[in-house]
């Protein structure tokens, strides 16, 4: 498909996490055709893999490919588990940085950063807390620039002060949550008058 030969290029950026003699399907098409069943509404290896099935055929032929079957489940396992989260991290922010572009006239424009705390990621047995990311959204394209952990021992500040400096907004109008409002002393106190 000539609309997903950019997408299929980025993603064969990805380092295979798989020996060379493991390979029977290309990690690019792995990797796309999973974007495509988890927005489809898949949300286990098990129904990537009853997606590939499915759509089998019409991958085959849309891609030039010659699957005569899907990948196991457990294959679709080992190959998402591998794969380095700053590798894909990257391609997508890559993507969307390809995908996002201001609209014509808009000098500047608004990104909204937000802080979520991850369903399901706190383990009260472990006395593990909930994980939380902070997301960048542009108000305009609709997507999500990027996004980060929040670090367990911190809060959204330090998480959006690198994000700004990764996506370069100078110059844009941000939008952040009440805790983005405090004063930050950038100089030492003055030391009291003598009287």
């Amino acid at each position: 498909m000539k609309s997903c030969e950019h997408r299929l290029s980025l993603l064969a950026t990805i380092p295979d996490p798989r020996r060379a003699e493991g390979k029977l399907y290309q990690l690019r098409h792995v990797l796309l055709f999973s974007i495509f069943a988890i927005v489809s509404g898949a949300n286990s290896c098990r129904s990537l893999q009853t997606y590939f099935r499915v759509h089998r055929e019409k991958l085959n032929e849309a891609f030039g490919i010659r699957w005569k079957r899907p990948p196991a489940h457990t294959a679709i396992r080992y190959i998402l588990h591998r794969l380095s989260a700053e590798d894909v991290e990257r391609v997508f922010r890559e993507h969307a940085a390809n995908l996002d572009s201001a609209p014509e006239g808009a000098n500047a424009r608004v990104v909204a950063f937000d802080g979520k705390t991850l369903k399901g990621r706190f383990d009260n047995f472990n006395d593990t807390k909930a994980k939380q990311a902070l997301s960048a959204f542009a108000v305009d394209t609709r997507l999500v620039l990027a996004h980060i952990e929040i670090d367990k021992k911190s809060n959204e500040i330090p998480a959006m002060q690198t994000l700004l400096r990764e996506l370069g907004l100078a110059g844009h109008i941000v939008t952040a949550a009440a805790i983005h409002c405090q004063k930050k002393l950038s100089r030492p106190p003055t030391p009291p008058r003598r009287t």
